[in-house]
């Protein structure tokens, strides 16, 4: 835990046109994955836009790795069908952060990042100070899909007497 930086509370909002995986529909739930880190939403029964607005909660420590989504049909009587998948670079986010900014109005943009081919965002994202926190909110566009994307918000967490950032 020497290495421990902070927390990063993953709020997943919610499945946005998901491929279909049953005859007409799916039954989605989303797996965030960091390092060794494996957090899971609850499954939505049949629903291709399904609303999880669940919050996850990654430690984040050296060296910063990347969040990895994927997204998964669940099945009963055979393994879950694969849905799509995504990566966020949270070094954008991390290196806000690590600004500390101090009396600045709740509402500010501190930085915007735009969609390209090395990142899996659907729409630019902007890094917000808000309620004095680092907020980040997120359109993804899931790979190796059809279609669907996930929108969630990513959060700083501080905690006293980690390393921090």
């Amino acid at each position: 835990m020497e290495n421990l930086l902070g927390l990063m509370r993953v709020r997943i909002h919610r499945g946005i046109n998901l491929a279909i995986r049953d005859v007409t529909t799916s039954d989605p739930y989303v797996v965030v994955r960091m390092g060794k880190q494996k957090l899971k939403t609850r499954v939505v029964k049949k629903n291709l836009n399904p609303e999880w607005n669940e919050e996850l909660t990654l430690s984040i420590t050296e060296p910063i790795l990347p969040i990895n989504l994927h997204v998964y049909d669940k099945d009963i009587f055979s393994l879950d069908d694969k849905m799509g998948d995504a990566e966020i670079d949270i070094h954008p986010f991390i290196d806000a952060v690590r600004k500390r900014y101090k009396n600045i109005p709740s509402g500010t943009i501190i930085t915007k990042i735009k969609p390209s081919r090395q990142n899996c965002l659907s729409e630019e994202s902007p890094i917000v100070w808000e309620n004095d926190q680092v907020v980040q909110n997120v359109f993804i566009r899931l790979r190796n899909v059809e279609r669907g994307e996930i929108e969630l918000q990513l959060q700083w967490i501080d905690i006293p007497g980690s390393k921090g950032v």
